[in-house]
């Protein structure tokens, strides 16, 4: 059977309905999964008429309502009619939806109903107005998810990242990177490799936090005093790590090309190299929670809202990425 995922609006004064009903409307992808929309069918409604999107879309009650045939169910978690609908503007009730969507996904994640969920891009701000106070979708998803332990990953065609931190502030950084925490991050990166992904033997290559990896010491020493030790650490579990390589030199000199994962220390540090390179079909991918969730690499890009350019490439990949990450838990090892 065809994985079912469950797709949500995102801030539909963005462009997440967009390049989620291009998606629709892309035959070849759609044969692979069984998708359901969470959110507000007017609104998608809205942008389908507004882009011309032939696709038929119908209200089901529930998860396991089938809908009519030739269509795509959507499941209404917010009534919002297109006077609600104001692209490029930061909105509350833009906020409430796509927050309510997230929630909604979750439990059907949780309760078996769908396989997996995709997330289209969210204004943090908006969230945050409309009462969610996460620093982003990745907390939001772990605390709802009753998940222990969650990793932001990238994965690309080219690379796949993981982030010791996520969204915290340059200056909170060095605090926060300890031992444990290098750890736990390469602990979830080699079992995502390993298990999502399907990677024998997987080795990942460590980012230092500190110009030219600390200089051995003269520039920082949380490369001899943290980084370090934990990569020891790890190895004694199985998990193959080198570094801590100078970021700018590995990545300079191609060197990501030689191992399946990078573990860098902080955001910009490893999303930089990674978007530069293949920003389309760039995937954020949520590595271990309880359940499977993707998205694309991008955010609302309000500028552009509305305006019908929107490129669907990450979402896209990240619906494929979702649906490769059902198929390989499937497979026996």
């Amino acid at each position: 059977m065809k994985p079912r995922i469950a797709i949500t609006i995102g801030d539909f004064n963005g462009i997440g309905p967009e390049v989620v009903l291009k998606c629709l409307a892309n035959a070849p992808l759609m044969k692979t999964i069984d998708p359901i929309l969470i959110g507000s069918p007017e609104v998608f409604a809205f942008y389908a008429t507004k882009f011309k999107i032939r696709k038929k879309l119908s209200l089901v009650q529930s998860a396991t309502q089938k809908p009519a045939a030739g269509t795509i169910p959507v499941l209404q978690v917010f009534t919002a009619t297109a006077k609600n609908v104001q692209p490029g503007i930061l909105a509350p009730d833009a906020g409430v939806c796509s927050g309510r969507a997230i929630e909604q996904a979750v439990r059907l994640c949780l309760d078996g109903s769908v396989d997996a969920m995709v997330t289209a891009p969210v204004s943090k701000e908006a969230l945050r107005v409309a009462g969610y106070n996460f620093p982003g979708q990745t907390e939001m998803l772990a605390m709802l998810s009753r998940s222990a332990r969650v990793m932001m990953m990238f994965v690309s065609e080219t690379m796949t990242v993981g982030l010791a931190t996520i969204h915290l502030p340059l200056r909170a950084v060095p605090d926060s990177i300890t031992i444990d925490r290098i750890v736990e991050k390469l602990e979830i990166l080699h079992g995502a490799l390993v298990n999502d992904l399907k990677k024998k033997s997987p080795t990942i290559a460590v980012l230092g936090l500190n110009p030219h990896a600390g200089e051995n010491g003269m520039m920082g020493t949380e490369e001899k005093e943290i980084i370090g030790p934990a990569l020891q650490k790890s190895a004694a579990q199985g998990i193959i790590a080198e570094g801590p390589f100078a970021a700018d030199a590995f990545f300079g000199n191609a060197r990501q090309k030689q191992f399946d994962g990078v573990l860098a220390m902080y955001h910009d540090q490893g999303l930089i190299p990674l978007k530069m390179e293949d920003f389309d079909n760039s995937v954020n991918y949520s590595a271990g929670l309880r359940i499977i969730r993707t998205s694309p690499d991008h955010g609302t890009a309000f500028d552009i809202a509305g305006k019908g350019t929107a490129n669907p490439k990450s979402m896209a990949a990240a619906i494929r990425l979702a649906k490769t990450i059902v198929e390989n838990r499937k497979k026996k090892v």
